[in-house]
């Protein structure tokens, strides 16, 4: 049994707190006769306050885990819903599951408190065995109550924002250079990035690779910051091609973006090269199926599901805390990108 695991609250903590025996709390909390009503009260008192609950009560008191792992996201449905990122990360994930005859438990929630509380309420009834972290924000909540009440994790994520939890992360930095330079090789001289929002700790990664490799190689940039969704896409695509010193190239933080940037693109009679250029992140199916194909950085997203998966076993088998890079993200080049139109 790993040491997060032991640290859980158990039936003799509660009965330690309030100050009786195992066999009143068991009372107590499976709602049995035997005790007094003032010694019920306290029991569900003390095991409110210290994190237990009655929920998967025989399990947890034979010292059996919940065979579950946990992953919420804090992410609009509809959103969510047409992500290909996370049903391709999901897949690997339940891979690597399938093999210990484990399950994912998945929660969808409107905001990063919702994805606190999720954690603290699977914690406190035994839903899950660990949690995956995903989409990390700048001091993120979530890792102090993972800290807090020691539920085994990974976070899937820089190892900067990681608080030295296990972790597995690609080199974004690495890849957006790849994107930039791609591109000023073919001799486009203003290139505008369309990014995610600036609470999440991989945009400032990718940011500021983006505005060093820019200056590296000596073109214009600018930074457009967005929520991802399709919508913003458009209208992002929209605002800087309608500018006064509109860019020739533009690179996206996700597929659903660039798709609606593509569309919007043509809609303004613009052509995909001749005109402007257009560069993807993920690189799902989607950018294979539109007319040009899109340029798009990608690594395989199921392996980064299942990789993040095993280590989050390891961790609740006992593992020490470790870092794991995963692939680097490339460029998969294809006809959405071209030579800089003249004068551009």
């Amino acid at each position: 049994m790993s040491a997060a695991r032991a640290r859980r609250v158990t039936i003799a903590d509660v009965a330690r707190e309030a100050q009786t025996s195992t066999a009143s709390v068991s009372y107590a909390l499976n709602g049995r006769p035997g005790i007094s009503e003032a010694t019920r009260v306290r029991v569900l008192e003390v095991a409110g306050r210290l994190g237990w609950s009655p929920a998967n009560a025989a399990r947890a008191l034979a010292g059996a885990g919940a065979d579950t792992i946990g992953l919420v996201i804090a992410k609009d449905p509809r959103d969510l819903s047409v992500e290909p990122f996370y049903m391709q990360f999901i897949a690997g994930v339940e891979t690597v599951l399938a093999d210990r005859s484990m399950g994912l438990l998945l929660e969808v929630v409107s905001d990063p408190d919702a994805e606190v509380e999720a954690i603290r309420r699977w914690h406190g009834s035994r839903r899950v065995d660990g949690v995956l972290l995903t989409d990390v924000m700048v001091d993120d909540q979530r890792i102090a109550v993972v800290s807090e009440t020691g539920i085994p994790a990974v976070v899937v994520g820089d190892p900067s924002v990681a608080a030295g939890m296990t972790t597995v992360w690609t080199d974004d930095a690495v890849g957006m250079r790849q994107a930039v330079e791609h591109l000023a090789a073919l001799g486009h001289r203003r290139v505008t990035r369309v990014a995610a929002p600036r609470r999440y700790a991989y945009t400032a990664i990718r940011d500021e690779a983006f505005e060093r490799s820019a200056r590296a190689v000596g073109i214009e940039h600018a930074i457009v910051h967005t929520d991802l969704s399709q919508d913003s896409g458009a209208t992002a695509a929209h605002a800087v091609l309608s500018s006064a010193r509109a860019p020739s190239g533009l690179i996206f933080d996700n597929d659903i973006m660039a798709v609606a940037a593509l569309t919007a693109a043509h809609g303004r009679g613009l052509s995909v090269p001749d005109d402007v250029s257009i560069v993807a992140w993920d690189d799902s199916l989607l950018c294979r199926l539109v007319a040009p194909a899109l340029t798009a950085l990608g690594h395989d997203v199921v392996a980064l599901g299942a990789h993040a998966a095993r280590r989050l076993l390891d961790v609740i088998d006992g593992a020490q805390q470790s870092v794991h890079q995963d692939a680097v993200p490339r460029l998969q080049v294809r006809a959405s990108t071209g030579r800089a139109p003249t004068g551009v």
